[in-house]
């Protein structure tokens, strides 16, 4: 086959499989433009598909329980404990969502997949490297401290600039919690995998914290992969499922939630909503919270503890 067969092939079949996969609309246009001349007839680069760009609007919409909204990048605070009405003492994890910004939008048309690139905090330009510096000017947005991608549904995309508040969460509901956890070195098998470990006193002469035997004879000869043993542990990333949204405080974008998240204080942390206790959509701004002027001396907002004191059911 010749050179200007396989061009022009290869540049027919994506723009029949382009085409297949979006369905045609009445402003969809699609131009063909093709140059005549050597180099195009040899390899056909002249041959070049456009289609218009999407228009995406920062307004309310309705979602569905198959929407997938973003999430919000986060920094842990640090760990305290509070009591509530009932009297009941709760583990808090104090996050604070600083500043975060959409600052790129991925499109089925140009990435093959729907996502929004998340932007948090802030960072001097002399201090990113000219990768990053040319990636923020070309979207128009701020100098940003960390970004985050994560993949939504068409009906969730945001435009760039759009800002991401504690409020895209509301109390009461589970969220996922992603991050790194706090680095422990390397470690034995005991403090690693919590191996039990032997006798503390008779029968083992030096051997009381080992890991004992890791493998077997000459049939297979060998320690298979992924045996536990001592190692480095921490320092890779985590996810901690369904935990609670107890109290948000949209004046100063910071967010309780009870128990543990991953991570030391001062790291990034990845939030966004739960997978396996689903919250209520009806509940749920959608694709996000827009919010009024009077945000900044809003009252911070607790979660429903409900009307029955769970002690006295206990009792």
């Amino acid at each position: 086959m010749s050179a200007l067969s396989r061009g022009l092939i290869s540049r027919l079949y994506r723009i029949l499989s382009a085409n297949s996969r979006t369905p045609p609309t009445a402003t969809t246009k699609f131009y063909l433009l093709r140059c005549f001349s050597a180099d195009a007839l040899i390899d056909g680069s002249q041959v070049e598909y456009h289609q218009q760009s999407r228009i995406i609007e920062a307004k309310p919409g309705v979602m569905t329980p198959n929407s997938k909204r973003t999430g919000v990048v986060a920094v842990k605070c640090g760990m305290t404990a509070l009591w509530d009405k009932w009297g009941a003492r709760i583990p808090i994890t104090v996050l604070w969502v600083d500043d975060n910004i959409v600052s790129q939008v991925k499109t089925v048309e140009k990435e093959g997949f729907f996502a929004l690139q998340v932007a948090c905090g802030q960072k001097k330009e002399k201090h990113l490297t000219k990768p990053e510096v040319g990636h923020f000017r070309a979207q128009g947005v701020p100098m940003k401290r960390k970004l985050r991608e994560f993949p939504v549904t068409e009906d969730a995309l945001l435009p760039v600039g759009t800002y991401v508040g504690v409020r895209h969460f509301v109390p009461g509901q589970f969220v996922d919690v992603a991050g790194i956890t706090m680095g422990k070195g390397f470690q034995g098998g005991m403090k690693r995998h919590g191996f039990k470990g032997g006798p503390a006193s008779h029968g083992a002469s030096l051997s009381h914290r080992s890991i004992g035997s890791t493998g077997q004879r000459d049939a297979p000869g060998k320690v298979f992969k992924g045996k536990k043993m001592p190692g480095r542990m921490g320092g890779v990333q985590r996810t901690v499922k369904n935990v609670w949204v107890y109290k948000i405080d949209p004046a100063r974008n910071l967010m309780w939630v009870k128990g543990q998240v991953p991570g030391a204080e001062g790291n990034f942390v990845f939030i966004k909503d739960s997978v396996y206790k689903k919250p209520d959509i009806q509940m749920l701004p959608f694709p996000t919270y827009f919010g009024a002027e009077d945000d900044d001396n809003a009252e911070p907002l607790v979660a429903d503890l409900g009307e029955v004191d769970p002690f006295m059911v206990a009792d």
